[in-house]
């Protein structure tokens, strides 16, 4: 019978609990560090179960708090339809995180590319959407002695586009790293 565990541990004691005790079957929400914790519980011996929350939580029975969400992740980890979250291992958490840090820098690309447009927008200079082509115009528009732009507007417009190429070259540099770790890697082909 699934029983939640009624003792609070602090996250600096977790490992210490349940390193001893017999090997029994853990039940997690997936969420920030569960993957950590449950790489670190199955070195231990334990069977460990991650599950998405919006499957835990038809399992609560009162208002959520930590004892209801716990009796109902024992419920939901022994259910036979449960639908499981695989644990990734460290080179798949580690790829995810590059994933992630290129989602980031392609937000913040967008980001700068739709400054640049704005501020060029308020002298006049309009460029159509895109990231080329702004790289295509910059050069131009800070050439162009004609076009009204101060001397501090075109000093900025450097730095700003100095930090979209920044940007740019992030994204692709980790759009590379991401390819080539598709290609050679075992731990691609478990996805």
């Amino acid at each position: 019978m699934a029983r939640p565990c009624s003792k609070q541990l602090r996250r600096s004691e977790m490992a210490k609990y349940f390193v001893n005790p017999e090997p029994c079957l853990i039940g997690m929400e997936a969420c920030g560090s569960s993957h950590y914790w449950a790489r670190k519980l199955a070195e231990f011996g334990h069977t460990v179960k991650l599950m998405s929350p919006q499957f835990v939580e038809p399992y609560v029975k009162t208002n959520k708090h930590d004892r209801a969400n716990a009796e109902a992740i024992c419920e939901a980890v022994t259910r036979p339809d449960m639908r499981f979250v695989p644990i990734r291992n460290v080179e798949q958490q580690a790829m995810l995180s590059v994933h992630r840090a290129r989602q980031g820098f392609v937000k913040a690309r967008a980001a700068q590319a739709n400054q640049i447009r704005g501020l060029l927008s308020e002298f006049g200079i309009v460029i159509p959407q895109g990231i080329q082509s702004i790289s295509k115009r910059i050069p131009g528009i800070l050439e162009d002695a004609e076009n009204g732009l101060p001397e501090i507007m075109r000093r900025l417009l450097e730095r700003l586009n100095d930090h979209l190429r920044e940007l740019d070259r992030q994204v692709n540099e980790l759009e590379w790293q991401i390819k080539l770790w598709h290609k050679e890697s075992e731990a691609s082909l478990e996805d």
